[in-house]
């Protein structure tokens, strides 16, 4: 068992790599990770796990708009994440999410940002 649905792993994948990339090039400003810390607990990204088709399917603009609307969400002031960092966070999170068949809240308990820094 997935998840979410496996024909929208492909989607979900993406587009989740581009939004998280997408908020650390147009936001230089802002906190990278707290964004994805909220995200990833927000209630749009509990309706890509329940398999919603109108979520499931957004480009990373729509995505982001959809999620500043749902949420009443916004920016905070910080560092951005460089490189290819946020890509690949957003893919990772969206793949091992759907793998381990984990909530999306759970995703940061199990792999935290200080993995990342430590890698480095």
């Amino acid at each position: 068992m997935h998840a979410y649905n496996e024909a929208y792993l492909d989607d979900v994948v993406e587009n989740q790599g581009k939004l998280f990339d997408f908020i650390a090039t147009n936001y230089p400003d802002k906190d990278t990770e707290e964004f994805i810390k909220a995200y990833m607990s927000s209630k749009t990204r509990q309706s890509i796990d329940e398999s919603q088709a109108y979520v499931n399917t957004m480009f990373a603009k729509e995505l982001w708009d959809y999620f500043v609307e749902t949420e009443g969400y916004k920016l905070k002031p910080g560092k951005s994440l460089k490189g290819f960092i946020p890509r690949w966070i957003g893919e990772f999170y969206a793949y091992y999410q759907w793998y381990y068949d984990i909530p999306s809240s759970g995703v940061i308990k199990k792999a935290p940002f200080r993995l990342y820094r430590e890698s480095l």
